[in-house]
């Protein structure tokens, strides 16, 4: 049985620690607060009294459990993002060496939306502010993390196939750009106003676009997070470098890698301090690339790859914001994504891809 917020137990509690070899300890009684601004899911973070623990034992654990917003519930079965999430955890965590949580129980029913995660709580570590953007030891940290995700399954061709995985094809580029336009009206009537002409003109454009974000899966792939920005990081700034470990794994799939890093730079820095910094960090992240074994891939190829990535965010912006609960830090969020983004790829001047030219 999976539990929800209203039926956790110190008993169940209990067994998840046995099961994870802590075989002494006993939960005695828990508290549970809520935690984080997730727009899918519900955080709540478990304050664990106990008996008998070993030194490892956890005294604080995070559970994850659907949104209690119908809409989002609803959302997030439509997406299969509460499949993605606990398959991510099942199946794929042992197999990438970027950092996550551990998990101490993975479970869903069907494609949800019940299910729940049971995992560390990473604690110091505190979520990414993706309002107020980030210093750029934090991006380069975060950036250099994900080296961990997409070295290990680098044009890994086991992972093509994996249905709840799924991967870009005909079908679901088309899906993909007909969820854009439909939603694309609705986005511009809330958050048009506060966009700049050209911002909002190249948003407009991409519903057009033969090119990114709606491709079929490139030659040069791998494992790609597809939300990877400051709200969805756990930071500890104590540490140098930064701390970095990443959760909310509701989107995971395969595709372009430098996606996610254009992803991240776009929406976590500010224009002004990304145009600075940008190329160094892209750079640090293609020299560990091949640090960690990746071949025949030059930094030309991923500099290119990166400007093509910069209509990542554009997709996760227009579609998500209109789809999911509408709150007025989620507005405030959207909107700064919206504007970061678009101002990112007219930066690198990327629109130029919008025609469908060759990636890698």
């Amino acid at each position: 049985m999976i539990p929800t917020p209203d039926t956790m137990t110190a008993a169940w509690l209990t067994e998840r620690l046995r099961g994870a070899g802590h075989e002494t300890a006993e939960v005695l009684s828990f508290r549970g607060k809520r935690i984080g601004t997730g727009q899918i899911g519900q955080c709540i973070r478990y304050e664990l009294e106990l008996a008998n623990p070993d030194d490892a034992a956890p005294l604080q654990l995070v559970g994850k459990f659907p949104s209690d917003d119908a809409t989002s519930r609803q959302t997030g079965v439509q997406l299969r993002n509460y499949l993605k999430e606990v398959s991510f955890y099942r199946d794929l965590q042992a197999r990438v060496g970027i950092r996550t949580p551990r998990c101490y129980f993975a479970e869903i029913e069907g494609e949800g939306p019940e299910h729940m995660l049971l995992l560390e709580d990473l604690a110091p570590a505190v979520q990414g502010d993706q309002l107020g953007g980030c210093s750029p030891e934090v991006a380069r940290a975060a950036v250099l993390e994900l080296v961990g995700l997409h070295a290990p399954s680098w044009c890994d061709a086991s992972l093509r196939g994996i249905e709840w995985l799924g991967e870009p094809n005909a079908f679901t580029v088309q899906i993909g750009r007909a969820l854009y336009g439909g939603q694309l009206p609705a986005f511009l009537d809330r958050f048009g106003p506060s966009l700049e002409p050209d911002e909002r003109d190249i948003i407009e454009r991409v519903a057009g676009s033969v090119g990114p974000p709606f491709e079929a899966l490139p030659e040069v792939f791998s494992l790609v997070h597809v939300d990877y920005r400051l709200d969805n990081l756990l930071i500890d700034e104590a540490a140098t470098p930064p701390g970095i470990a990443v959760v909310d794994w509701q989107s995971v799939t395969l595709g372009n890698p430098l996606s996610d890093v254009a992803y991240f730079l776009g929406a976590g820095l500010l224009p002004e301090t990304r145009r600075d910094v940008e190329r160094e960090i892209v750079a640090a992240y293609h020299r560990g690339l091949v640090a960690a074994g990746v071949e025949d891939f030059s930094w030309e190829r991923c500099w290119n790859a990166y400007r093509r990535g910069a209509f990542a965010g554009f997709a996760v912006t227009v579609v998500a914001s209109v789809m999911v609960q509408q709150t007025e830090r989620g507005d405030e969020m959207f909107t700064h994504m919206a504007k970061r983004h678009a101002r990112h790829a007219l930066d690198l001047g990327a629109e130029e891809f919008l025609a469908g030219d060759a990636l890698l």
